[in-house]
């Protein structure tokens, strides 16, 4: 499949498409960044994805490199030029190319990736049976509140969970000895009175826009829900815990540092909230 890139105001072929060599997003990570759910050519939760993104532009004094109304047809142009049905779209603004130098540059106009392409989600296997998360210390800059392509620490600790044969690493607060997220999750648990728990959104954490519509739907179904941190050892003696991302939905874990989680199977919490999600229609 021809894949198509919009790069500054250009429809390129991915093989043709590029940024200059002095990008600040190349150079200090000084860049931001959305994935969105295309179902069905439709993007997901595109209105929340853009708040997000203005919020992180607005918390690194980053220009809109577009209107943001116009966000939303380049967007849509990019998945029709792919012939794209179920996917991501990736959206990528930096500061722009200037002079190497750590300060910001004056004058210099954002620049704006935009890219899609197919992305599977969980297999019928991981859902069924669920999926293993090991533990690491959480080593990322204190601002993960913003979404940056700063992501090495996040890439690292990945890296070890797929070494350890898990499919996420879930980052501990090693100063205060409680669970944050996932490397590109966020990160729940189903006490024994069927409340769910996860990390508040209070600056230590990436407010996600699937964990957002996840608290919504919890609370239209009746779910109780708990916005606190907990701890691996509580995790771990928990009924269910789960995982919730773009790709991954809602995703259930069974095992955590390779103990079970709860009977070691997907939960009926989780499941819930799963089949409420996957019938969530874009918006």
């Amino acid at each position: 499949m021809t894949r198509i890139v919009y790069v500054d105001g250009q429809y390129l072929h991915h093989s043709l498409a590029g940024l200059h060599v002095e990008d600040r997003g190349t150079q200090f990570a000084d860049a931001v960044y959305e994935v969105v759910a295309i179902r069905s050519g439709r993007p997901c939760h595109l209105d929340q994805h853009l708040d997000r993104l203005g919020r992180s532009l607005a918390a690194l004094s980053i220009g809109w490199p577009v209107p943001r109304r116009v966000l939303p047809h380049i967007v849509a142009e990019v998945v029709r030029r792919n012939r794209l049905g179920d996917g991501v779209a990736y959206l990528q603004v930096s500061r722009g190319a200037a002079h190497r130098n750590h300060a910001f540059p004056a004058d210099t106009p954002p620049s704006l990736v935009v890219s899609a392409w197919r992305q599977p989600g969980p297999s019928a296997v991981q859902v069924g049976q669920g999926v293993a998360v090991v533990t690491a210390p959480d080593q990322r800059w204190k601002r993960p509140d913003i979404k940056t392509v700063c992501l090495l620490a996040n890439v690292l600790a990945r890296q070890a969970a797929k070494e350890a044969g898990a499919y996420e690493v879930w980052l501990v607060d090693e100063a205060r000895g409680v669970v944050t997220e996932g490397s590109a999750s966020n990160a729940y648990l189903v006490d024994g009175r069927g409340r769910v728990v996860t990390h508040p959104d209070d600056g230590h954490v990436l407010a996600g826009i699937t964990r957002c519509n996840i608290l919504k739907l919890a609370a239209e179904a009746g779910i109780a829900v708990e916005e606190r941190p907990f701890t691996v050892a509580e995790a771990m003696a928990a009924r269910e815990a789960f995982i919730s991302g773009t790709t991954a939905t809602v995703l259930p874990v069974t095992r955590i540092d390779g103990r079970p989680v709860g009977s070691g199977q997907p939960g009926p919490v989780t499941l819930r909230l799963r089949a409420l999600y996957q019938d969530l229609r874009p918006s």
